[in-house]
């Protein structure tokens, strides 16, 4: 670098340096700045080599994401020195954890190297069990040393998805599946909603760039309309609002892109038929009057449907019992102008700040009162199943997230303590809520007054008596009844820990019945027994045994067995070698059958088998996944899985295209639906049997009340083809949905 450019940059440093002092949400003292000042030193020395993909010094991405720590989540001091420092200790050998201890203190360096130790990643490689999901599990184990730390790892997660232009694609669409599988349901929980919102698009970004291009244009084409629709919305209760003395602001807020992607997969429709593409906030202030901020709330909803007629199963009372998240807000859908439902969302500036900033604002209007901390209550909650080294990694996080993203209800306990549990949650969920004893012990739940089963879904508003008995323990079954993270793996926990012990019985009772049958019982014999019954581990042998499913008349025909297989040992080796095995066949079958498909940098042509969960044909944008048993799988990239695999599974990822798709057929559901009309069956045969490259298999249509549904399935050659038929057949008179199952 010449010294002009390193004068320019230098300037860049020092110029991003002075933002963040400026944007800082909290007040900042002299001893504040001294801190954050100490801190960037370092950081400016500790990667004074270093450089960024992009060609930029490294300081900015600290800088950066001290910028969202203070601006966007709104943290303290300690917090931004932390994020100044975060990658200090990991990139430079000059620094450790006890220098920034004992420069920085304690508590600073326990953040640090929180961020440290998430940052480095086992170097132990097993193939079983995902290295970026037990990676997971040890980030969210550092919630218990301090919640800052995952909510700097968000910040820092958000800075680098901002700047990934630079990247291969192979890792862009590694850390997009990464963020959409777990970082976005953090910043979801810990309520950084703005946050949790960009994470999502920037995912969609780069693991569907067409789809997010597509939505982006079509959402700026409309903006104009929008922000008129608003300005007419807004001047119809303005008025009304006015005349009652209410302090407030009323916004407009486009859906997130990743949202009406969602919307339009969820409820089978295109981008012009989402119909609530965006949301009208109303944020009012009562700076003068505090203790009736739930009121104006109410008198606010009051105005707007005296105005708009409310949708009745659309009302979300968000202020009486506010999300565990701390969210409070109003939310109602009203039948706006021109016949759109629009949804308004009403909040004062304190449930705002708490929406926009989650945790920090939170923590922030807390302080001073007893009301129970909803985001510790659920860290220490979540403490007890993060310990938990029961199940394999990936299980874990996979249960993890059923928790992160659900829905809340509201149910209350015999002495009528409100708690909140996911949606679906069941009467043996909520046993294991009030506490794990409740929950190895729950016989039966009355649920308002009326004894129902375990596996009871409960709703809001129910009263929930859990029975417990001293002599129950869990059982398989329970393990179908329970949805939470916490119950499910409580349970599994039990249930391990008693087939344990039963397997020691039964290992007892195998060496008995062996030795009658003069059959050592050594490693190689419980390999050959595990094979011979189809088991998976030597514990499923003992606990079989010990529970009396293996008995001795099995065990009598495996020690039979044994003999016959030694006489005929060189028989079958001979054998072997001029026999093809049913699974030879089925690859060799697969691979005349599909020759148009190559797999990595190389173009290979390697055996493969298609996905069931996605059904790819030639055309798709496609990717190989290898399977522990099943050689290489092909899905789609849009694949329900596709971010899980990609997420947990990075290592076994291979990249494919479809290079020839000329000579294959693939077969394809395609399910109509609409408005019944005659001759239309006629007219989608006609459309589908007027393209050549199209040959209908089969047809089937019911008729309802003036409604119909069909499902037809059809031969084609690539999706090219069958995107065209699509195209035809939603123009037909009468059709409302055409989707390809």
């Amino acid at each position: 670098m010449t010294d002009e450019a390193i004068e320019k940059e230098n300037a860049a440093i020092a110029k991003a340096y002075k933002e963040l002092l400026q944007v800082s949400y909290r007040t900042l003292s002299d001893d504040d700045k001294k801190l954050i000042r100490s801190a960037f030193e370092v950081a400016l020395d500790g990667h004074k080599n270093q450089r960024r993909k992009s060609g930029e010094a490294y300081i900015f991405h600290p800088i950066a994401v001290a910028k969202i720590v203070a601006q966007e989540i709104g943290l303290d001091a300690t917090s931004i020195a932390a994020a100044l420092l975060h990658d200090v200790v990991e990139d430079n050998p000059d620094y450790s954890i006890e220098d920034i201890k004992k420069q920085f203190g304690k508590t600073i360096a326990t953040i640090v190297d929180g961020l440290t130790k998430i940052s480095s990643l086992s170097k132990e490689k097993d193939m079983d069990v995902s290295l970026q999901a037990e990676n997971f599990r040890k980030m969210l184990l550092t919630l218990n040393d301090d919640v800052r730390v995952i909510i700097i790892k968000i910040a820092d997660r958000l800075h680098n998805m901002q700047t990934m232009d630079s990247m291969r694609p192979d890792k862009q669409e590694k850390i997009a599946s990464e963020t959409l599988y777990i970082y976005a349901p953090l910043a979801h929980r810990i309520g950084l909603y703005n946050i949790k919102t960009e994470l999502e698009d920037l995912g969609l970004k780069y693991t569907e760039p067409d789809v997010y291009n597509d939505i982006l244009d079509k959402i700026k084409e409309s903006k104009e309309e929008q922000d008129k629709y608003i300005a007419q919305f807004s001047e119809v209760i303005k008025n009304s609002l006015d005349k009652e003395n209410l302090r407030y602001e009323i916004k407009g807020r486009p859906k997130s892109i990743f949202s009406i992607k969602k919307k339009m997969i969820d409820q089978g429709v295109s981008f012009d038929e989402v119909y609530d593409k965006f949301a009208i906030r109303i944020i009012y202030k009562c700076d003068s009057d505090p203790h009736n901020e739930k009121f104006i709330a109410w008198k606010i909803y009051s105005i707007v449907t005296d105005h708009f007629r409310p949708n009745p199963i659309r009302l979300r009372d968000w202020i009486s019992s506010p999300k565990s998240t701390g969210y409070e807000a109003l939310h109602i859908t009203v039948m706006g102008p021109k016949g759109r439902w629009v949804e308004v969302q009403i909040r004062s500036e304190r449930m705002h700040e708490i929406a926009e900033k989650g945790y920090a604002a939170h923590y922030k209007y807390k302080q001073g009162s007893e009301t129970e901390d909803n985001l510790e209550t659920w860290i220490n909650r979540l403490q007890e199943t993060l310990e938990s080294h029961e199940m394999n990694a990936v299980d874990f996080v996979e249960e993890f997230k059923l928790n992160l993203y659900s829905k809340e209800i509201f149910v209350f306990t015999p002495a009528g303590d409100l708690k909140s549990l996911p949606k679906g949650a069941t009467a043996l969920d909520f046993a294991f809520h009030i506490h794990t004893e409740v929950g190895m012990k729950t016989r039966g739940a009355k649920v308002n007054g009326k004894l129902e089963p375990l596996s009871h879904e409960l709703k809001s508003g129910d009263q929930v008596d859990i029975i417990t008995a001293e002599n129950i323990k869990p059982n398989p079954n329970w393990l179908d009844y329970a949805t939470t993270a916490r119950a499910r793996s409580k349970i599994k926990s039990a249930l391990k820990e008693n087939k344990k012990l039963i397997g020691e019985d039964g290992k007892e009772i195998l060496r008995r019945k062996l030795k009658q049958l003069k059959v050592p019982l050594d490693e190689k014999t419980i390999n050959e027994m595990v094979n011979y019954f189809k088991l998976k581990t030597s514990l499923d042998l003992f606990y079989r045994i010990g529970v009396g499913t293996i008995d001795n008349t099995m065990l009598k025909n495996y020690a039979s067995s044994r003999s016959n297989a030694l006489m005929s040992f060189f028989k079958n080796k001979i054998s072997r070698k001029h026999t093809i095995s049913k699974e030879e066949l089925e690859k060799q079958e697969i691979t005349l059958k599909y020759d148009s498909l190559v797999f990595g940098k190389d173009e290979e042509k390697l055996d493969y088998k298609l996905a069931n969960c996605c059904n790819p044909i030639p055309g798709d944008k496609v990717f190989g996944f290898l399977t522990v048993n099943e050689g290489i799988k092909v899905h789609k990239k849009n694949c329900p899985n596709a971010v899980s695999l990609q997420s947990n599974y990075a290592y076994r990822i291979m990249p494919a295209k479809w290079i020839d798709s000329s000579q294959q057929e693939f077969l394809v559901k395609i399910v109509v639906s609409g408005i019944d009309h005659i001759g239309l069956v006629n007219d989608i045969t006609s459309i589908i049997s007027e393209n050549m490259h199209v040959n209908m298999k089969s047809i089937s249509f019911e008729s309802n009340d003036g409604l119909f549904s069909g499902k037809i399935n059809v031969v084609v050659k690539n999706n090219t083809i069958i995107r065209k038929l699509l195209e035809k057949l939603k123009k037909i008179n009468g059709i409302d949905k055409v989707t390809r199952v």
